[in-house]
């Protein structure tokens, strides 16, 4: 079993639910998923600025646009999406992600040509991390959540999202979502 705290590339058979294997390992964007799956979807901004990364995020602590939402399906909290832009703060990518606001980074990544996405990694987040510790909102009391991370280029510009997969996700593909 996978160890949480731990950033793996495999992420079976550590995971037991296939449907929550199925969102995790999903190829494609998590918001057009979302917006199949749901009559009503909502991006919650929770903050965009400047902040530190997370420890495990970036090799050097100094400040990156850092952008934190939440994925609302029917009104349910599904997903907890935070991205760092890991790269240079005068690129294009820095505009757009101080643009965005309360729409869809995924409509940005996987609907511009120019992006290349990285392979994901996978991680069983508990109490000591602190994206559980924010997402820990949405938890149902759940003592860990599931994440996985990968990054995006464009250009010579990276960003990398991170993406907290809350319990509501689970009622979404149970209520007949393919």
């Amino acid at each position: 079993m996978m160890r949480a705290g731990h950033w793996r590339r495999r992420l079976i058979p550590a995971v037991n639910d296939p449907v929550l294997a199925s969102w995790l390992t999903e190829p494609g964007s998590l918001t057009a998923r979302c917006q199949k799956a749901a009559s009503r979807f909502q991006v919650e901004l929770l903050r965009s600025g400047w902040l530190l990364p997370l420890g495990d995020e970036a090799s050097k602590r100094c400040r990156r646009r850092v952008r934190e939402v939440v994925l609302r399906c029917d009104g349910v909290p599904v997903i907890f999406a935070h991205s760092v832009l890991l790269t240079a703060a005068n690129g294009r990518l820095n505009r757009w992600l101080g643009g965005l606001g309360s729409r869809s980074l995924g409509s940005l990544l996987f609907a511009y040509p120019g992006f290349a996405r990285g392979p994901l990694a996978f991680c069983r987040l508990d109490a000591r991390h602190p994206l559980y510790r924010t997402a820990r909102a949405w938890s149902n009391g759940e003592p860990t959540l599931w994440a996985r991370r990968s990054e995006h280029r464009l250009g010579a510009q990276v960003l990398r999202v991170t993406e907290v997969f809350l319990p509501g996700i689970l009622a979404l593909e149970r209520d007949g979502v393919p």
